[in-house]
């Protein structure tokens, strides 16, 4: 059965003109849907008995909770969600004292074969629907206490553009979850082929992973530079305006030797000259069958105090969640797959 959580409300009103519904329903479904969270169509009790018969013959509202959780010993809670048999994503509860972030998946797996990422390792099954993104959103048990979302997990965002952008309308419209975009972040690997369509499109933050600043270095690592380098997504960047509300971040995993020699610096600044924005440096999490080294703390701090003496706003991520597998770069079900499901219960059951 089709689901009707997840429709905008353009979707909602074509659902009522296939079953003779009066055209205000849609904006009463989205009502139930989005604000008053029912978990069934028999509690629609505004539209009529006939119409929610029919309705249920089609369609269900579409709720899927967590089947696991894992908490680390810093607070963080990574979930585990399951779509059909064999597709499992993560998404990752981070609290940190008047905020609670949600880092939530776009897709089961990732093609983007990124040389640092479990999930880029992974390798990509399928594209999540706009029901399965939201509803890693309205399913979590913290969600009434959630201030922010980042569309940082499994996936590459603009690879999945319309179920995202769909995602996004009906989190920040009226008619939706009314979410302010500016508490909204979407990350991308740079992929060009969508970006400038989703920077028109929509009004929330944007996280450009960056990592290297020298395209051949780059490649290396991510094997996108090959069909969309980081200068051309730089200069798109450029074309818009920064220094209002919306956010740009470069995030920017350190390696120890491989992106933090003078000549990173100087190719960064080259790079970014010109650009409204701040780089966020991260602490790589080492994956199994990589050689890469995770820079020293000592290392991270000399480099952010190089570029913040050069005019540039740069932090330092904290990371969080390691112990669990729930820090940057770390998501990947590969192993549920090939050792069953994760046998870690949800809370309080």
């Amino acid at each position: 059965m089709d689901t009707l959580f997840g429709k905008t409300l353009s979707e909602l009103k074509q659902v009522c003109e296939q079953f003779s519904l009066p055209g205000f329903a849609a904006k009463q479904m989205a009502d139930w849907l989005y604000k008053k969270g029912v978990t069934s169509i028999s509690e629609m009790t505004n539209i009529s008995l006939k119409g929610r018969a029919s309705l249920s013959e089609c369609y269900t509202v579409g709720l899927t909770e967590p089947v696991s959780v894992m908490v680390s010993k810093d607070g963080t809670k990574k979930y585990l969600y399951q779509y059909g048999e064999r597709d499992f994503v993560e998404a990752v509860l981070i609290p940190d004292k008047d905020r609670a972030t949600l880092c939530i998946s776009t897709q089961v797996g990732c093609k983007m074969n990124c040389q640092f990422c479990a999930t880029g390792r992974q390798g990509f099954s399928r594209n999540l629907t706009c029901n399965e993104i939201l509803n890693i959103i309205r399913s979590l048990p913290e969600f009434s206490c959630l201030t922010n979302i980042v569309y940082m997990g499994m996936g590459e965002p603009l690879d999945n553009y319309d179920n995202v952008v769909r995602s996004i309308e009906i989190l920040t419209s009226e008619w939706g979850f009314a979410m302010s975009p500016h508490r909204i972040t979407v990350s991308t690997s740079g992929y060009l082929k969508r970006l400038k369509d989703f920077l028109d499109q929509t009004k929330v933050h944007l996280a450009v992973s960056l990592h290297n600043p020298i395209p051949q270095e780059r490649e290396r690592l991510m094997p996108i530079e090959k069909s969309y380098k980081i200068k051309d997504v730089v200069e798109l960047l450029k074309q818009y305006d920064w220094k209002s509300q919306r956010r740009l971040t470069f995030e920017y995993i350190v390696f120890e030797g491989l992106n933090n020699q003078k000549r990173h610096i100087l190719a960064l600044l080259r790079l970014l000259d010109g650009l409204f924005c701040r780089i966020n440096l991260i602490k790589f999490h080492t994956i199994e069958g990589t050689p890469y080294i995770a820079a020293s703390e000592q290392s991270m701090e000399k480099l952010r105090d190089t570029l913040s003496s050069k005019n540039t706003i740069c932090t330092i991520r904290a990371s969080r969640g390691e112990d669990i597998l729930a820090a940057c770069g770390l998501l990947s079900t590969k192993k549920i797959l090939e050792n069953g499901r994760d046998n870690t219960t949800m809370e309080g059951k």
